[in-house]
């Protein structure tokens, strides 16, 4: 496991996939070097579309800048030590996406 804490910035998805997130992210620093932030990105994604449904975006780096749009409920961005990582599902669809996205969530709890 990572030994640094992870800080949460920005969120909008519920404490459940908050975790998810964090976890992921520290199994993929566990597999991956810190440097390599497209393998970690890549990994947290796949694991995000396996649990939650396709179409979440990964951007992992120590730098970086970012204006996007998410669904309701998809959205965070945290640091572990200086490494930054934005995951959301990108979209400007309907809220039922989003009531779709909690039905998914209940039935995993």
């Amino acid at each position: 496991m990572l030994e640094g804490k992870a800080v949460i910035g920005e969120a909008d998805m519920l404490k459940t996939m908050q975790q998810d997130a964090l976890d992921l992210a520290s199994k993929a620093l566990d597999f991956f070097d810190v440097t390599d932030a497209t393998e970690i990105a890549r990994f947290i994604k796949k694991e995000f579309d396996r649990l939650y449904g396709s179409g979440w975006q990964c951007i992992v780096g120590t730098d970086f800048g970012s204006f996007v749009t998410h669904c309701h409920g998809c959205f965070i961005y945290f640091c572990i030590e200086s490494l930054a990582i934005l995951l959301f599902k990108g979209s400007s669809a309907p809220e039922s996406e989003a009531n779709q996205l909690a039905a998914l969530e209940a039935a995993r709890a």
